[in-house]
């Protein structure tokens, strides 16, 4: 029988990533946030509408959905720094995985809040 210990998962230092990642996707699918600007509930007519409006049917989540955005980024972060993530593996190759993790959470909850926050705008 072999012993699987030694061996570290491949998710290792990615669930946070990768669970997050879905979670705040499936919360877009929820929300169904306007996406494009003419569907926005200020457009007029004009290209730049009048400003002002929530790409959300609940103007709340304007502060919601960033925040939670961010904090799955320090989630990210902080599932870097666990002693299991490192487990079995090279400084290099720990390095290169929390850096992957860390900026494609940060990339990824930039162009999410970000598009949603300027849609209506």
């Amino acid at each position: 029988m072999e012993d699987d210990h030694d061996r570290p998962s491949p998710l290792s230092g990615l669930w946070s990533c990768v669970v997050g990642g879905l979670l705040l996707v499936l919360l877009l699918i929820v929300l169904d946030p306007v996406l494009r600007v003419e569907d926005c509930p200020n457009h007029g007519g004009s290209f730049s509408g009048s400003g002002g409006a929530s790409a959300f049917a609940d103007p709340a989540w304007d502060f919601f959905f960033p925040l939670l955005a961010l904090g799955w980024v320090v989630l990210v972060v902080m599932e870097q720094a666990l002693p299991v993530t490192w487990r079995g593996r090279s400084r290099l190759e720990g390095w290169v995985r929390a850096g992957v993790a860390v900026m494609a959470s940060m990339a990824a909850s930039c162009l999410l809040a970000l598009s949603f926050a300027v849609v209506c705008r």
